[in-house]
């Protein structure tokens, strides 16, 4: 498998396979509200987005990055996340990097949006799809990101290799800028638990997916055991 590693602002076209990756933390967050039983996440472009889609539909639940806003049902932190009930519901989902990363690579054929949470399942749909190139979107710090890059590095190696330990790149993560701001509280929006969950590899056996659906980037889980090359995801 060829592998690449981009920054949001390095991708010139749409790549035949993507995997955006944010680990602090949206795409843990949202493999936690799977967890929790929502149905779908929709990636808003924009806060205004995000509050105009939760007008037009009370039901759903709109988080975002930083401290709680009016308009918004909870903030982007998998540890506040992880006791609420979300059976049967949308989320709506806006971040800085995560789904900024996914909405730059809309028009790929296959968007998949990882974390270490869901790292094996992720490698093992690239392995199942026979996936010949793989553009791997670092999302955080304009590419730089260390968090995000080693998480992807490592789901590159675990696509060609089912046996590769995740220590290094999960002590890479724990040593990032992303874990000491949300360690220190320089971030808002944050549980005392939130680096420890973000760090925690395989918790969740199904992949994320993301593709156009009408208007809207819509973000669903996948099993990965079932899907052949021609399964729809």
């Amino acid at each position: 498998m060829d592998a690449c590693f981009l920054g949001i602002a390095e991708l010139v076209e749409a790549p035949s396979v993507a995997v955006v990756v944010d680990v602090m933390r949206a795409f843990t967050v949202a493999a936690w509200a799977f967890a929790q039983g929502a149905e779908k996440i929709v990636l808003a472009e924009s806060l205004d987005e995000a509050l105009a889609l939760k007008a037009r539909h009370p039901d759903w639940v709109a988080l975002k990055d930083g401290p709680p806003a009016p308009g918004f049902d909870m903030v982007n932190s998998p540890g506040l996340l992880r006791s609420v009930d979300l059976g049967g519901r949308t989320v709506v989902q806006k971040t800085t990097a995560g789904t900024v990363g996914a909405l730059a690579v809309k028009e790929a054929p296959l968007v998949l949006c990882a974390s270490f949470v869901v790292a094996e399942a992720t490698a093992q749909l690239l392995r199942t799809r026979k996936s010949d190139s793989v553009t791997f979107v670092v999302t955080g710090d304009d590419g730089q990101a260390d968090e995000d890059l080693a998480c992807a590095q490592y789901i590159a190696r675990r696509a060609t290799e089912a046996g590769a330990d995740a220590a290094e790149f999960v002590r890479r993560a724990a040593e990032s800028r992303a874990a000491a701001e949300l360690a220190e509280g320089v971030r808002q929006g944050v549980h005392p638990d939130d680096v420890a969950l973000c760090l925690e590899v395989d918790r969740f056996p199904f992949a994320m997916a993301a593709a156009l659906e009408g208007s809207l980037m819509v973000l669903r889980p996948c099993a990965t055991l079932s899907l052949t090359d021609d399964a729809p995801i």
